[in-house]
């Protein structure tokens, strides 16, 4: 099997996780983040309520457990809806104890929410700015009580890492792998005047391919699922174009 450089559009931290696991594949991994997360000013945290905690991101949990300074007892104790598996695996090593682990995006974790035997209500979901409204909607109209807490926000990236460009460029095929709508419209508005036609792009979601069609990469491929196992399982896919 050819394996190409892959370009990981990831934010940090999540973008050196992502390259550790490929170069433990014997991949050629590049870092070249689209987006970079800053953390808000810190608000004052109302956990009045609260017995549910939601996260739809691991990034969530970090700055959630940097917000409160830790996890306390009270605070594993909460029942917490995680959106994947790299979520709750985050979740997990925080210290959380009662952890709930969808496998899919954040309606679908709404969806397991509402079908659930969950008997406490008041939940929080926590996210960055551009997240809010749509999970806590969904479940404010089932009559749940439910906030939304904005803790950090992502700034898009400026250009492409210099090593980026001259890998997408070689015309020796590279694969790009994107793991957020958010990030797909970045690359592709930093990426119109490099020919992707020798490279492909890796998307988790039909979300996230959706901004890429523009591109006219080789081979545009979507994960099966939501999660960075189906984006790993997609890139093998893509290795099989090249």
């Amino acid at each position: 099997m050819v394996k190409p450089p892959v370009i990981v559009t990831r934010a940090e931290p999540g973008a050196s996780e992502t390259v550790t696991r490929l170069m433990d594949m014997d991949f050629h991994a590049i870092r070249s983040p689209m987006l970079e997360l800053k953390a808000l000013e810190a608000p004052i945290l109302d956990l009045s309520g609260i017995y549910n905690l939601v996260f739809t991101s691991a990034n969530g949990v970090r700055f959630f457990v940097e917000a409160v300074g830790g996890i306390t007892e009270h605070l594993a104790d909460l029942t917490t809806w995680c959106v994947g598996p790299a979520t709750a695996d985050a979740a997990e090593a925080a210290g959380f104890q009662r952890i709930v682990r969808g496998d899919g995006n954040s309606d679908e974790l709404a969806r397991l929410i509402l079908s659930s035997e969950c008997t406490e209500d008041g939940f929080l979901h926590i996210a960055n700015s551009a997240a809010a409204g749509n999970l806590v909607a969904q479940l404010s109209a089932a009559k749940c009580d439910a906030r939304f807490l904005a803790l950090y926000e992502t700034v898009p990236a400026s250009a492409l890492q210099a090593d980026a460009v001259q890998t997408l460029r070689s015309g020796s095929g590279a694969v790009v792998l994107v793991h957020s709508a958010k990030a797909a419209h970045v690359f592709a508005a930093l990426s119109e005047s490099i020919p992707m036609v020798t490279n492909i792009c890796v998307a988790i979601s039909e979300a996230a391919a959706a901004p890429l069609k523009s591109l006219q990469a080789r081979a545009l491929i979507s994960a099966a699922r939501p999660n960075e196992d189906a984006l790993m399982e997609a890139l093998l896919m893509a290795c099989k174009e090249l």
